[in-house]
């Protein structure tokens, strides 16, 4: 009896014992889930701060300073405000004062009925929606569409504007935006391009010029990681997109042409010496007054 007694404990004391690889596999099972919850959070970690680069990007843009109020004589400030069912919009543009110079109406054409374009804007965005089968989810995520802009004067014969939009689309933390950049000879009344400032045949010179500063930035690590060269085919859609200085140009690119959303900046600044071997030599030219 005491001899059954002595076995039956011996195999009590087995059986509550835990098998070695039990202990290993949930041992291995908390590592895994502790790994996937570090990676999440990190991943976490990583999507808030791109969120706020990309808030400072935007507001940064918004406080750069410009020349309103020393043109408040020449520009007429023009704003246009809409709550639809499906879409609001919000547009702050400049018109030229014409009782100083009937050409410019040359210029207030081209922005009310092309740029602005309201009617062109509207039609857009309620096209977009009838794609949309859910009348319900596109009430709910309302489209917004904004303008604002920037105004800048070289020599008082030329005026440099920076238009920038805002687009905000249903389902998105933050707006996405784009640039368009117009200078315009006062004097003429007339619309500048590249080839006013730079001689024909440079797009390559500058593009490389271009390239060459926006990797210095990268290299000196000034909030440009993760950014790249711009193409060929980028430079050529956007080579009209600068604002004139009297001592360099900025050319603007839209979110993502050449850095993500959430990095960079919109623009790349170029100081004008770096510019003088393909710098158009002429009359026309305000950057040789």
């Amino acid at each position: 009896m005491r001899i059954l007694l002595f076995y039956l404990l011996i195999f009590i004391v087995f059986a509550c014992k835990k098998d070695p690889k039990q202990t290993n596999l949930e041992r291995d099972t908390d590592m895994v889930e502790t790994i996937k919850d570090t990676i999440l959070t990190n991943r976490e970690d990583i999507e808030l701060k791109k969120q706020q680069s990309i808030i400072l990007k935007q507001e940064t843009l918004k406080a750069k300073p410009d020349e309103k109020f020393e043109l408040q004589e020449l520009i007429i400030t023009k704003k246009f405000q809409k709550e639809a069912d499906l879409y609001t919009l919000d547009f702050n543009y400049p018109l030229l004062n014409e009782k100083i110079k009937a050409g410019y109406t040359n210029f207030n054409e081209y922005i009310n009925d092309y740029y602005v374009d309201i009617t062109g804007v509207e039609a857009s965005i309620l096209e977009d929606a009838e794609l949309i089968c859910d009348t319900i989810t596109t009430n709910r995520f309302r489209e917004k569409r904004t303008i604002d802009y920037k105004i800048y004067s070289v020599n008082d014969k030329l005026i440099s504007v920076l238009f920038y939009k805002e687009n905000f689309y249903g389902r998105t933390l933050h707006p996405s935006y784009s640039f368009d950049c117009i200078n315009f000879d006062l004097e003429q009344s007339v619309f500048m391009t590249y080839e006013d400032f730079f001689v024909e045949g440079s797009e390559q010179d500058l593009r490389k010029i271009l390239n060459n500063i926006l990797v210095e930035k990268i290299t000196a690590g000034d909030m440009y990681y993760d950014c790249w060269e711009i193409t060929a085919d980028d430079f050529f859609e956007y080579k009209n997109n600068f604002l004139v200085n009297d001592t360099y140009i900025v050319y603007y690119f839209d979110d993502c042409v050449i850095c993500p959303s959430y990095t960079g900046s919109y623009s790349i600044k170029i100081p004008l010496e770096r510019l003088m071997p393909i710098l158009r030599i002429s009359k026309r030219n305000p950057l040789f007054e």
